[in-house]
């Protein structure tokens, strides 16, 4: 009999999509050529990079002159953090704002940075992991050259409320960048109309290779290279264009965008109904606001288990999970966004991530809702700190 799979961990990485894959295919045997070359191989790839670009620029309500491809979402938020730093270094301001639960593509460039003299507040997130607009304003100062906050969490899928600091740091002369490469594809973004200067995303979350990124960068925003060389990018960012890679993230990005709020709806039905099965298992808790979060992401504490000891449990009957960031998911230490949220080590070790996506049936969310009791069963039946949490209760 077949063993039974099923990939629950999207936030992690995604499947090419076959649509993703067609596209790309040519431009690694046929259409190969070097989009700065002027023979016509070259200029037609020049013309799949320029059509892509403006996909994207499309799907995110951006102009294409303000699309920029990288090679990942770590590389487009160190890019936009440390140019910036660097811009408004030369006018006097080096503070910069972020969160306490971004992304360590982030939280290590803002470390980075206070190491050159560099200085960084860190505002908290509230216990559904949220970020309060007022801590953001109350944070900026007249040295301030950057506010950078993620748009949706990676672990706890939190959604924060973009618009209302991207309106605060305008108000305060201020430039405000985004890590969405968890929330592109999945909530509908408008670059201008939210008044975002600098979003970073990444083509392996909505089905494109992994290799892939973007920047997008307000047009007048004059950030200083991260990579020099040649001039590809509008001789902002030096090396050949990874031509297939680009052509897929423009497929990719098309096709993730298309009917976002119908795709939503769906997913957010059966995410609610793995939610309430899991939590009916005693001493478990919904990490992150009930609402205010992401489709397709699920983030209980489960106390009494191992997160690691979970996921090898699940993963043996076929279904792929994450106790947090697949980044640092070789980390002894405990997820940084779940003692953000007060809980303590014990109960952050217990965490289960599940992401999901319209492909995940009623069927395989009944199989998980049945499996992960099983398996809690089974973890505490020899854990030692389940045994202590027993007896404490009595």
């Amino acid at each position: 009999m077949k063993k039974r799979f099923i990939y629950a961990d999207n936030a992690a990485t995604t499947a090419v999509s076959e649509n993703v894959l067609n596209a790309m295919l040519p431009y690694f045997r046929y259409e190969y050529g070097n989009p700065s070359s002027i023979y016509k191989l070259g200029r037609d790839n020049e013309q799949a990079v320029i059509d892509a670009r403006n996909k994207v620029a499309k799907a995110l309500g951006a102009d294409p002159k303000e699309i920029f491809f990288t090679s990942c979402g770590s590389e487009s938020d160190n890019w936009a953090i440390k140019g910036v730093a660097e811009l408004m270094a030369a006018k006097g301001k080096k503070h910069i704002v972020t969160s306490v639960f971004e992304h360590h593509a982030v939280l290590h460039t803002t470390e980075y940075l206070q190491k050159k003299g560099y200085d960084v507040t860190y505002v908290p997130i509230n216990e559904k992991g949220l970020i309060d607009p007022e801590d953001v304003k109350k944070a900026i100062r007249d040295d301030t050259a950057l506010v950078t906050i993620m748009y949706a969490n990676n672990e706890i899928g939190t959604i924060q409320p973009i618009e209302e600091i991207a309106k605060i740091c305008k108000e305060k002369g201020v430039l405000f960048h985004t890590d969405a490469v968890q929330a592109v594809g999945h909530v509908n973004i408008d670059v201008h109309k939210q008044g975002i200067d600098l979003l970073s995303l990444s083509g392996h979350k909505i089905h494109a290779q992994k290799g892939i990124g973007v920047l997008y960068v307000r047009k007048g925003i004059n950030i200083p290279n991260l990579i020099h060389g040649g001039g590809q990018e509008k001789g902002k960012r030096a090396g050949t264009e990874n031509v297939p890679a680009i052509v897929g993230l423009g497929v990719a990005i098309e096709d993730a965008t298309k009917n976002i709020d119908e795709k939503g709806k769906k997913i957010t039905a059966i995410r609610n109904k793995i939610i309430d099965g899991i939590l009916k298992i005693p001493y478990t808790r919904l990490n992150g606001d009930r609402d205010k979060r992401l489709p397709g992401n699920i983030n209980i504490s489960i106390e009494g288990i191992e997160g690691e000891s979970i996921l090898l449990l699940l993963d043996s009957y076929g279904i792929c999970a994450s106790s947090g960031s697949a980044c640092t998911s070789g980390s002894l230490d405990p997820s940084h966004v779940l003692l953000a949220l007060g809980l303590t080590h014990e109960v952050a070790h217990g965490s289960l991530r599940l992401s999901i996506e319209d492909d995940l049936t009623e069927d395989d969310a009944d199989y998980i809702i049945e499996v992960v009791p099983k398996v809690v069963e089974r973890l505490r039946s020899f854990s030692p700190l389940w045994e202590g949490i027993i007896n404490n209760a009595v």
